[in-house]
């Protein structure tokens, strides 16, 4: 009815109403638009779609200027212990106030969310074996909507590819590196990140610039919103072996982004994230922009992290912009600090 008499549908499911995967029905959008152009009351209509890229062109083609649109990504670990989704902040305050609230969770323990992941029908244990998950998940879900997108994909090297964005997590975008090892083109190699970015898969993380700082790189780093699909795709075959292994450090830090990323997300706000990096290889992990200062927290896989790495964040003092508190956010047991301006953040407290 949807598809064939939109207007009756309408008719019966009288708004408020929610529209779960509302892609598969383009002809609704039409007949929304008459109903938010007359009626004017925000919440009337919900609508969800797992394929982004076909929803997206209903809503650029008959909703645009009439939808608020929030990204869900998978689980944020706020999400999954039932804590506020609030944005992460470096401010000591509220940090103090919500350490009471978390219970300190272990390095193994830690790993072992990176590892799993944090996808919904994981997390809910509605499946239990993750590698048949995640296998499932490549070829049916992402395979089907690259092929949506893009009409025909060799499977092989798409597979050969996402893999090796994943191999090259946390670090600055290489085109032809990745070209070169799913062996493919880079003008493929640039439209199938594009494909990942549009499905929700990754996201780039741009590098900090302005006026005054002149020797900042221009590329942006990758990084996945799901720690668990890059541990499937780079073969980690347990949580204690990627946690020894060499990328732990990268997966750390994808871990500790994303879910800043997300906090930012789950709160309705754009999230003004970046991340510094010089010519004289000088480099902070993150750097939050927002009520005119710059908060730069660095990552580090350590429980006591040395001093020195926060001379790092005097670089920003060249932006022309005052710099606000800063944190190393790394595997302590408390928070502390270094001194007044800079916190030590555990990474269970994003």
């Amino acid at each position: 009815m949807a598809k064939n008499d939109p207007a009756l549908f309408l008719q019966i499911h009288k708004p408020p109403v929610l529209i779960d995967e509302v892609q598969y029905a383009p002809e609704l959008f039409t007949y929304i638009k008459m109903h938010i152009d007359k009626h004017h009351n925000p919440g009337d209509f919900w609508m969800t779609g797992s394929q982004i890229f076909r929803l997206m062109q209903g809503v650029r083609e008959s909703l645009a200027g009439r939808v608020a649109l929030l990204h869900m990504s998978p689980m944020s670990q706020r999400e999954i212990v039932g804590a506020p989704c609030v944005p992460f902040s470096t401010d000591f305050d509220r940090l103090l106030s919500e350490s009471k609230s978390f219970a300190p969770v272990s390095t193994p323990e830690m790993f072992k969310r990176i590892w799993n992941g944090s996808m919904p029908g994981i997390v809910s244990g509605q499946y239990a074996e993750r590698n048949i998950y995640y296998s499932s998940y490549i070829s049916t879900y992402i395979e089907r909507d690259i092929r949506d997108i893009s009409g025909s994909v060799d499977a092989l090297k798409f597979n050969r590819f996402i893999t090796a964005v994943a191999a090259r997590t946390s670090q600055l975008l290489n085109y032809k590196a990745l070209a070169d090892d799913a062996d493919i083109d880079m003008n493929t190699a640039k439209a199938w990140v594009n494909i990942l970015e549009t499905l929700g898969i990754i996201f780039l993380l741009p590098p900090y610039s302005n006026n005054v700082l002149k020797r900042t790189v221009k590329t942006p780093k990758v990084y996945f919103y799901d720690t668990g699909l890059v541990c499937y795709l780079t073969k980690w075959s347990s949580p204690e072996v990627a946690e020894c292994g060499a990328m732990s450090g990268a997966l750390l830090e994808n871990f500790v982004v994303s879910e800043i990323m997300k906090s930012y997300q789950n709160a309705g706000l754009e999230p003004y994230i970046y991340f510094y990096r010089d010519r004289d290889a000088k480099e902070i992990d993150v750097v939050i922009e927002g009520d005119g200062k710059l908060c730069p927290p660095e990552i580090k896989k350590a429980a006591s992290p040395d001093k020195r790495i926060i001379k790092t964040f005097g670089v920003l003092g060249k932006a022309s912009t005052e710099i606000g508190t800063g944190a190393v956010l790394c595997m302590a047991e408390q928070l502390g600090a270094f001194d007044r301006d800079n916190l030590i953040v555990p990474v269970w407290m994003i």
